[in-house]
């Protein structure tokens, strides 16, 4: 393909030339997005995005059909989720202190199909169950890369991918999963709790690109989703490490990826060979109800194999068979709660319409989510910030706070409110090391905050579930 001439001078960024295996070639002494807004075009594609600084005319005259509008909303996107640099150091706002050249560059590479994603930084945080996940943080030139992928997949594979399935959709969230299973576990006695042992690290990669092929014959998404999964991970220790196998978490793409995987794996293999057992699936994280205890037990079997055919194992620890105990299911079982999403489900009080109480099998805050909220409070220091007013801490800890309730709020709310009560003891400890009148005295400075509380309901976003709500 031969290249236009162009009437601007040579673009002075870093070189970026290099030939595609195709044959076709790019070049950096095309003029940079900012250049080609001011001195002229080439073919025009017909669309244009205007910004503060003008108007980015749309160029064409690469293999593929990757235009700087995909890379200006992919990098919108990206730098509003935020995130951590990658192995090179870069942040998102070193990215944006030379964004046009950077743009450029990435643009250029992927239109040309001559870019190769850098090493994924390896990195651990704990689980709530005191080991380690590992996650896989890419740069942000490769976090944009991988959107500009993701945005052109995802809306072909939303058409597809089953009702059933909540993790990481467009219009779909962990609460509406959870609140299926909710009315599932009413209508179904027995629940088959599904964990798949350490998916992502398993994924066959050669079972995913035949499913992305199934979806897409665009030969840069296929290439590029290849190099993906292909691409080193740079291990704490500084290593390389070349995968055989899996995605690292921590990805763009990788949650689209592991959802097709999915899709395929079980989605529509249980709406096949268990066509009457609804269930809900958020990412490797599934529920299945069924009718009897015979059914979940052929179903968790005909499951094993299953995930053996795809090479992916049930973990045998964490999947089990849950009996929906409440007070019309009276039976005798050793497993009758189950977590799902940060709620446990199991037999709880509860208050009908008409306010006669009664046993029901419902969600509520899971002991697991509770202790990683106390932990997140005491990580604020409330106690160190004795510069602060409560105003100040209200504007700093509030949208977290907000966050908690309206999550683990839905469902049986009152479950919070001993997690919730906490945030006030570390209050407590705040005000006795602000005010001398209160220092050394506990019991005061609880009096005063309760006054507080009472008289401003609404200046901490838990105030007014605990007081205002609750009237107390």
């Amino acid at each position: 393909m031969l290249r236009e001439k162009h009437k601007w001078k040579p673009h002075k960024c870093e070189s970026t030339d290099a030939e595609h295996r195709g044959g076709a070639t790019r070049s950096s002494d095309e003029g940079s997005v900012m250049e080609l807004e001011r001195r002229g075009s080439i073919v025009q594609l017909g669309l244009e995005k205007t910004t503060g600084n003008g108007r980015i005319g749309l160029k064409q005259a690469k293999p593929f059909s990757i235009s700087k509008l995909q890379v200006w909303e992919a990098y919108k996107r990206v730098k509003a989720n935020k995130g951590a640099a990658g192995v090179d150091g870069q942040t998102i706002e070193l990215f944006d202190s030379d964004l046009t050249n950077n743009l450029y560059k990435l643009w250029n590479r992927l239109s040309s199909g001559s870019y190769f994603p850098p090493p994924v930084m390896r990195v651990e945080i704990p689980k709530g169950d005191g080991r380690m996940r590992p996650l896989g943080i890419p740069t942000v030139a490769d976090r944009i890369a991988q959107m500009v992928v993701k945005q052109s997949l995802e809306p072909e594979l939303e058409q597809h991918f089953l009702p059933c399935s909540y993790g990481y959709r467009p219009g779909k969230s962990a609460l509406d999963a959870v609140g299926r299973a909710r009315k599932c576990c009413w209508k179904r006695d027995w629940v088959l709790d599904l964990d798949i042992k350490r998916f992502f690290d398993n994924i066959n990669h050669e079972l995913m690109m035949k499913a992305v092929r199934a979806h897409t014959k665009e030969m840069w998404i296929l290439l590029y989703v290849k190099r993906w999964l292909k691409a080193p991970v740079k291990m704490l220790d500084e290593t390389l490490v070349f995968p055989e196998k899996g995605t690292p978490q921590g990805g763009v793409v990788s949650p689209l990826l592991a959802n097709l995987f999915l899709h395929y794996a079980f989605d529509k293999w249980l709406s096949r060979e268990y066509s009457d057992v609804p269930f809900e699936r958020y990412a490797d994280d599934a529920v299945c109800h069924c009718t009897t205890l015979a059914q979940a037990e052929r179903l968790k079997s005909d499951l094993e194999a299953r995930m053996k055919e795809v090479g992916l194992e049930l973990h045998p620890e964490k999947t089990k068979i849950v009996y929906c105990k409440d007070d019309d299911r009276q039976g005798e079982y050793p497993q009758v709660s189950f977590d799902f999403l940060g709620y446990t489900f199991r037999a709880r009080r509860s208050k009908n319409r008409w306010g006669k109480h009664f046993i029901n099998f419902t969600p509520a805050i899971s002991n697991k989510a509770a202790k990683a909220i106390r932990q997140k409070s005491r990580d604020w220091n409330w106690s160190l910030r004795s510069d602060k007013d409560l105003e100040d801490l209200a504007y700093m800890f509030n949208s977290t706070i907000r966050g908690w309730i309206n999550y683990y709020g839905r469902y049986y709310k009152s479950a919070l409110y001993p997690t919730l009560r906490c945030l006030d003891r570390r209050l407590v400890m705040w005000a006795t090391r602000k005010y001398k009148r209160l220092r050394n005295h506990r019991r005061r400075a609880t009096h005063w905050l309760d006054r507080i509380a009472r008289k401003q309901p609404y200046l901490f976003a838990h105030w007014r579930l605990l007081y205002a709500m609750a009237g107390r």
